[in-house]
């Protein structure tokens, strides 16, 4: 999940970037809401975090252009514990929760969680396809009850091709999703992160497809012993 925070104050930012981060998210950073409003205006993410006291435009305001654009980005609004006003003018403008500094960085976490996980379409908590359960809460995947050992970049890749199960998922939306803007990521590299995740997978069945010069897509789950049909991809 790809998430633009917006947030002045750089000690709060660089804190909240790396446990964020630590959390297998991609973290864009921005320091005032001109920029944050250039970058919601050119860039796809899942989730804003937003301080309602940024410089040179504010907070209410990027909220308020970002509703105007009719999007339906969940947004998390950072006040100061006294900003009542500030809070109430947020969830009027449309954001979707508030925290009031100062936070635990825990609760940030699971108020996250939350909102991605209703962002991508308030589904199941946990994600069947086949013998792979993935439970989006608690970022964890597992094969036949077997939890699997995914690095940040893997589990990151893996909610991608299970929310498109079954379609193609180009290089770019992957690096789109997977990376921090402005960050150089080679199609090599995701090669690299899909054949690890595919190494771990396959072996209960569940299979990652290679579109050539395209992308990727995670097939339709078949029980082993059917035929799988010909697709005309190459999963390799």
């Amino acid at each position: 999940m790809r998430i633009l925070l917006a947030e002045d104050d750089s000690v709060l930012a660089d804190g909240l970037t790396r446990s964020l981060r630590q959390s297998g998210y991609a973290i864009d950073c921005v320091k005032n809401g001109q920029e944050a409003d250039t970058a919601l205006s050119t860039q796809e993410f899942d989730l804003l975090i937003l301080d309602l006291g940024l410089p040179r435009l504010s907070g209410l305001e990027v909220l308020r252009r970002l509703r105007a654009r009719a999007s339906l980005l969940p947004v998390l609004i950072l006040t100061a514990a006294d900003s009542i006003e500030q809070r109430v003018n947020g969830l009027d403008l449309g954001a979707d929760d508030y925290m009031a500094k100062p936070f635990a960085l825990s609760e940030l976490e699971a108020r996250v969680r939350a909102l991605t996980r209703r962002g991508a379409g308030g589904g199941a908590a946990v994600v069947r396809h086949g013998p792979l359960a993935y439970d989006q809460v608690g970022r964890s995947a597992y094969i036949n009850d077997q939890m699997l050992d995914l690095s940040a970049r893997e589990l990151g890749l893996l909610e991608i091709l299970l929310a498109r199960a079954g379609r193609l998922v180009s290089k770019e939306q992957l690096v789109d999703h997977l990376c921090e803007w402005g960050e150089e990521v080679s199609n090599n590299a995701i090669e690299v992160y899909v054949h690890r995740l595919r190494k771990k997978i396959e072996v209960g069945g569940v299979r990652i497809a290679t579109v050539r010069g395209l992308g990727y897509c995670l097939e339709k789950f078949l029980d082993p012993g059917r035929p799988t049909p010909d697709t005309g991809v190459a999963s390799k």
